[in-house]
Formats: structure tokens, C-alpha cells, sequence
């Protein structure tokens, strides 16, 4: 048998099914390698290691009783420190909270223990989950492996480099703006956002409609099957996303027929350009798709200079929402500050017009993609970035602006609430993950994990090893 980190979270489930390893053994195995590695690349902000023997060995003694097991049981799938586990530290990514433990669960971790999975711990993330990369006050920057001097991106960028690393089989990650994606690209992973309301945000709301969670694996086998554990909803949840007649593991087995597929690369922000590596992998990408029988045609970017405008005062009124007591706001980040004081700025009727500006543009964006199977762009216009390229204390404005830069191709997605994924089809020539995105149409992540699972068969990327200085 290969070592248990080199197995994807599909073959460890049913390892631990078929009793070919312990569900202590490799929970055991995995705390290992968090407390050998985790300091190359600063995955984790809390490892729960007590409660995930406790839950590992629960797994074990379900599967010697015998009867009907749960999908992933006894695998260690990691959540994002956004995201609150009873009993569990919940900082939030901030300083602020650096010393709070959480009493209630949100509904997301439920439905993983439900799946049998064990939690090892919370990844990194940065403060409210703001930024486009990982560093906070409450914990070291998140870096990918293959070059641990550049950063795995953000916000779940503690979550891309604990699976990168082999930290982690797999793990659950949020996108507000391309929080999964990002470090997707940034860590050599799949990283999938999907469509608007697939996954219940309960217990919280977001009446903004801009963030779900969502999975960050190895291969789109994985993706699919963690997707399939958390696209549960909750009765009174606000955004429908369409039923789900089969299984998105099951989709992943579907040979696409010959699909129509647009394509853009060049940024709507004004004045953004894309890095020529980047660039080149997204022809890489076309001409696969080509050679698999697609069509693939230019077409305009959706989007102009100025269309995303209301993202930055939801953005903004996002980040103020967060109550923190006055006598902490100090140890806020400053980009954190700066978002909060813009927020608090916006009035009610402010933030009502901007919600129904930026619902127009979103209309707008799905309008233009309406009448293909997918869209193919870049994830990001640039390679990941040296840890503290984009961050800029100094003068957050200039902080934000380059992390729009960074990123000009992802949040239009979240924007509009459809389906968008990031595959690890390209490679700097310096050996940096370059993830390519497709994205569809609402509620269509089944046809869209189709097509990403032809394209890892014709393409495979999973056994792409981290650099060997890492380990």
C-alpha cells in the first residue's frame, strides 16, 4: 500500500472501509505530518488533535459493528478558521479573537462529521477572510510548497496548503471573491465555488449572496464527493440552486458530448494585465479542449471598466459587520480598518442601491455566458505571489487595489452566483502552479465536473509532487 498521504480522500475512505488501514492509524499518520511540516507552510491556526483520536476512533469501533457506513468515514477533512465548530478555538483569522472558543457549530462541519469525517484541525485564513492572500496577527502567512518564499493565496489559503502539503486528504474552504479558487491556482489544486445557495450558509446569513464554502482537493473525484456531503440545505434558506437529481461524484463519470465553450482573457478592471505564463497556459487549455472535440470560441469580456463598482461597498459593509469589541479594534489589520470605516460609512439606502446595482451586473455577466456549455479564463492574472507582495499596511487602498489585480477574473462569478472551478493545468517555467477556470451556468456544477474530470483524465495532475526541498 503507498504511503496514506499519497492516497486521494476517495481511496482513504475506502481504505478505512475496507480495513486496509485504521481510521486511528491514519488520523495518526496525518498529525504526524502536521506537527513535521506545517511550519514550511503554515496551513493550520488550531489542531484539534485529542478530539480527532476521539472521533477516529469512533470510525473504527462504527466499522466493526458493522451495518451501513457513512461515505468518508475516518477521513481527516480540516475546516477553514471562518467557519465555527462547537467547542473548537474560532479566531476568525484575527487577533481580536485570537483567544475565542465557539459553543455552536455552523451546519457545514455537522454535515461532515455526519459524513464520518474526523477534523484535525482549522486552517489558516486571513483576518474576516478579506484579503486575497493569507496573513494575519494570529497566525504565520499560508505558503504554497512549491515555493514556500510565495504565499498559497486567500482567504482559504490555510486549507490549499494543508491538502498541497499533504497536510490534509482534502478540505472545506470559502469563496466570497475567489477565496477558493485563489489558492486553488496558488497550491496546484481543484478548487470549486459553487453555484449560489447549493450550500446552506446556516446557521449565519449573507444577504449579500457573494459567499459559499466549498471544496478544495487533490483530484475533481474528491471535489465532487466532498461537494455531495455539503450541498445540504436548510429549510428558509434564501437562494434556491435547483435539485440535484444524482449524485456530483456520479457526473464525474460522464463523458461530456462535444460542448461549446467560451473564452476570454483579457480583465475587465482597467489597466490589469495578465502575466504572458498565464496567458499561455490558458491556451494550453483551449487547445485540450479542442483536441477533446469541443468548440471553443473567443468572446468579449462580459464585463467593462467601472461594472464591478458595488462589489467594493458590499465588500465593505461585509467586512463592518463583524461586531468587535472597541478595545480591540487596535489589533484589527489595517486593511481590515480601512474596509470597516468605508462600511460603516454606507448608509441603508446606500447599500440597497449597491446590492441592486451589483444584482444588474451579476444579470449582465450571466446573460453574456448564457448560451455556452462553459466559459474558459484564467484564475488569476498573475503566478503566486512572494508573501507580502500584495499586502501594504501602509496604504490599504493601494492593498486593495493589487489584490484586484492579483485576482480580476474570479469574483465576477460570485457576483452573478454561478458554478466556477480552478484546475491545475498549467506550470510556470519555474515549476509554480497555474490554475485555468471554467465556470457555467446556475445550478449546472454536474455538467461542469464532467468536463473537468475529461479534462484531468486527458491531463492528469494529482501525482505532481511538491518540490523536494519542502519535505
Amino acid at each position: 500500500m503507498a504511503e496514506p498521504h499519497e492516497l486521494t480522500l476517495l481511496e482513504q475512505a475506502a481504505a478505512v472501509r475496507h480495513g486496509e488501514i485504521s481510521a486511528v492509524a491514519l488520523t495518526e499518520h496525518y498529525l504526524a505530518r502536521i506537527e513535521r511540516f506545517d511550519a514550511a507552510v503554515g496551513a493550520y491556526l488550531t489542531v484539534t488533535a485529542d478530539l480527532a483520536l476521539e472521533q477516529a476512533a469512533g470510525a473504527d469501533r462504527l466499522r466493526a459493528a458493522g451495518g451501513p457506513l457513512p461515505p468518508l468515514l475516518g477521513v481527516p477533512v480540516p475546516v477553514k478558521d471562518l467557519t465555527p465548530v462547537a467547542g473548537v478555538s474560532f479566531t476568525s483569522g484575527s487577533a481580536a479573537f485570537a483567544d475565542r472558543v465557539t459553543h455552536a457549530s455552523a451546519r457545514v462541519p455537522e454535515l461532515l462529521r455526519e459524513a464520518g469525517t474526523v477534523m484535525v484541525g482549522k486552517t489558516n485564513t486571513p483576518e474576516f477572510g478579506l484579503p486575497a492572500y493569507t496573513e494575519s496577527r494570529v497566525g504565520p502567512p499560508a505558503r504554497t510548497p512549491y515555493d514556500t518564499s510565495r504565499g498559497a493565496g486567500g482567504s482559504s489559503g490555510g486549507a490549499a496548503a494543508a491538502v498541497a502539503a499533504r497536510l490534509a486528504p482534502a478540505a472545506v474552504g470559502s469563496d466570497g471573491g475567489g477565496s477558493i479558487r485563489i489558492p486553488a491556482s496558488c497550491c496546484g489544486l481543484v478548487g470549486l465555488k459553487p453555484s449560489r445557495g447549493r450550500v446552506s450558509p446556516a446557521p449565519r446569513g449573507d444577504v449579500s449572496g457573494l459567499a459559499t464554502d466549498g471544496p478544495l482537493a487533490r483530484t475533481v473525484r474528491d471535489a465532487a464527493a466532498l461537494l455531495d456531503v455539503v450541498a445540504a440545505r436548510v429549510p428558509g434558506d434564501p437562494w434556491p440552486a435547483g435539485r440535484q437529481d444524482r449524485l456530483f461524484l456520479d457526473w464525474c463519470d460522464t463523458r461530456p458530448r462535444r460542448l461549446t465553450i467560451g473564452r476570454w482573457s483579457d480583465p475587465d478592471p482597467a489597466g490589469v494585465a495578465v502575466d504572458p505564463e498565464v496567458l499561455a497556459a490558458c491556451d494550453r487549455a483551449a487547445a485540450l479542449l479542442e483536441d477533446l472535440g469541443h468548440e471553443v470560441r473567443e468572446i468579449p469580456q462580459p464585463l467593462a471598466p467601472g461594472d464591478r463598482d458595488a462589489f467594493t461597498p458590499v465588500w465593505s459593509v461585509l467586512a463592518a459587520l463583524t461586531p468587535v469589541p472597541k478595545r480591540d479594534e487596535a489589533l484589527l489589520m489595517p486593511m481590515t480598518r480601512w474596509l470597516r470605516e468605508r462600511g460603516e460609512a454606507v448608509t441603508g439606502v446606500e447599500y440597497a442601491r449597491a446590492l441592486g446595482a451589483m444584482q444588474a451586473i451579476g444579470r449582465k455577466f450571466a446573460t453574456a455566458i448564457d448560451g455556452y456549455d462553459a466559459v474558459l479564463t484564467p484564475t488569476l492574472a498573475q503566478l503566486p505571489q512572494p508573501v507580502g507582495a500584495l499586502r501594504n499596511d501602509a496604504d490599504p487602498e493601494a492593498d486593495f487595489a493589487a489584490q484586484t489585480a492579483f485576482t480580476p477574473f474570479t469574483a465576477p462569478w460570485n457576483i452573478a452566483g454561478l458554478p466556477a472551478v480552478s484546475l491545475p493545468l498549467g506550470w510556470s517555467r519555474d515549476g509554480l502552479p497555474i490554475g485555468v477556470m471554467l465556470g457555467a451556468r446556475h445550478g449546472e456544477e454536474g455538467p461542469l465536473l464532467a468536463l473537468a474530470a475529461q479534462l484531468e483524465e486527458a491531463a492528469p495532475w494529482a501525482d505532481r509532487a511538491v518540490p523536494d526541498g519542502f519535505a
